[in-house]
């Protein structure tokens, strides 16, 4: 008997239509092999919930969200601790921690509103592969 895959502790809330995002996401189940990680687009109604919970806008969204339980994380902060649930040897990104965060996140802000122009949007959500969609909250 096939027992429901318990729902990651980890949340990964991203924007759907990015190709940086959905590029982002695919890297991180390709490399997620105890499948910590869930996901929840900014377009679905999970994700819009955890934006709201985290006090972050619904429209406009320009981080990626973590969500652990009450805590979450964005920009940079975000990223680090994705690589670091990642284990080796995704967790060496710490070595980047040293450059303040004020430089970090202006890089990252700076990408993430750029992001359609530099990489591609999709009228059309990031579809998961058939093996992860129960990963995918909705």
């Amino acid at each position: 008997m096939n027992m429901p895959m318990k729902p990651a502790r980890l949340v990964v809330v991203f924007d759907a239509q990015c190709l940086l995002c959905s590029a982002w996401v695919r890297f991180l189940l390709r490399h997620d092999t105890q499948a910590i990680f869930s996901f929840a687009s900014i377009q679905g109604r999970t994700g819009q919930a955890l934006l709201q919970q985290a006090g972050l806008p619904l429209e406009g969204l320009q981080t990626l969200l973590l969500v652990d339980g009450p805590q979450h994380w964005q920009n940079t902060s975000a990223i680090f601790r994705i690589l670091h649930a990642l284990g080796w040897p995704w967790r060496t990104a710490w070595v980047l921690w040293g450059v303040p965060s004020f430089l970090r996140d202006a890089i990252y802000r700076t990408l993430a509103r750029h992001r359609y122009k530099l990489f591609g949007r999709s009228d059309a959500c990031l579809v998961p592969p058939p093996e992860a969609a129960s990963r995918f909250l909705d």
